[in-house]
């Protein structure tokens, strides 16, 4: 039976690492979905097929995640960016519309800003953004070096796999890959590399942000107040306001029944933004 997303295939970077992606559909653009921290192809099991019923729609797997291979380098956002761009011109000239969720959207940000003519626009959800101050707090700081050393230690022990429920959500296929694939010591291992090297490349994103010029972005923003923690929420979506209103052509899109994980609550709502962006 086919697969989900379609049919899997392999770009070359050049050190002569592998990075795997699966595609589906057929169209004049291409959109590449780019998940978030340390996480594989396999979020995305919600939108990329409805994406895929309108145009060729592809996910792939970062370096150290899913079925592509590891990177012995760190995994720094300008690192990632250079293995995107490898997989897009393998892909071929384009045009893409890049969907980036979290920790993904700065580097489709990033990858867009290399190469800006072979892009058609980029749709963010619910994206990491240098805009918000939390991220800079000594707590954050803190917050963030203690995941670093425990995630690694929770896979070890079992209990990362605990965080794979909300992806459940997801076609068989998909969420079977996702559960088997992206809570592993070794997906944990990647989450704590790609999360050393956000410390350093928040900072450069805010004092020299990609240039995006005049390409349309959607911002899409989760706006329910977090069970937890109102006060977090609140300053994401006041600095996903903030970014999308200084964007020469941006656009805030509030996903009103959705926290962080969007893909998997308003599924819908995703892929016409990403349809949208496509077919502009």
């Amino acid at each position: 039976m086919e697969h989900s997303y379609g049919v899997s295939g392999w770009a070359g970077t050049g050190d002569g690492r592998r990075l795997h992606y699966m595609a589906g559909g057929d169209g004049e653009t291409t959109v590449v979905f780019v998940s978030g921290m340390g996480l594989s192809r396999s979020v995305w099991g919600l939108v990329q097929p409805l994406v895929a019923e309108r145009t060729r729609a592809v996910v792939y797997d970062r370096a150290g995640t899913g079925r592509s291979d590891d990177d012995p380098e760190p995994l720094c956002l300008g690192r990632m960016a250079s293995d995107l761009d490898a997989l897009l011109r393998d892909l071929g000239n384009g045009p893409y519309v890049l969907v980036g969720h979290s920790w993904g959207a700065p580097l489709a940000r990033a990858a867009a800003a290399a190469e800006p003519g072979r892009i058609k626009g980029l749709v963010l959800v619910d994206p990491t953004d240098e805009q918000c101050e939390l991220y800079f707090a000594k707590s954050a700081r803190r917050r963030f070096a203690w995941t670093r050393r425990l995630v690694p230690a929770m896979a070890r022990a079992g209990l990362y796999r605990l965080g794979c429920r909300p992806g459940m959500v997801q076609p068989p296929d998909v969420a079977a890959e996702h559960r088997a694939e992206d809570f592993t010591v070794r997906a944990a291992r990647t989450m704590a590399a790609e999360l050393e090297c956000f410390l350093d490349d928040l900072p450069t994103l805010r004092d020299e942000p990609p240039h995006l010029g005049d390409l349309p972005v959607t911002v899409i923003s989760g706006t329910a107040p977090a069970k937890y923690d109102r006060a977090v929420r609140a300053a994401v979506t006041d600095a996903h306001r903030r970014a999308a209103d200084a964007l020469p052509n941006g656009r805030l899109v509030q996903a009103r029944s959705s926290g962080h994980l969007v893909m998997f609550t308003e599924p819908e709502l995703v892929a016409a933004e990403v349809i949208t962006a496509a077919e502009r």
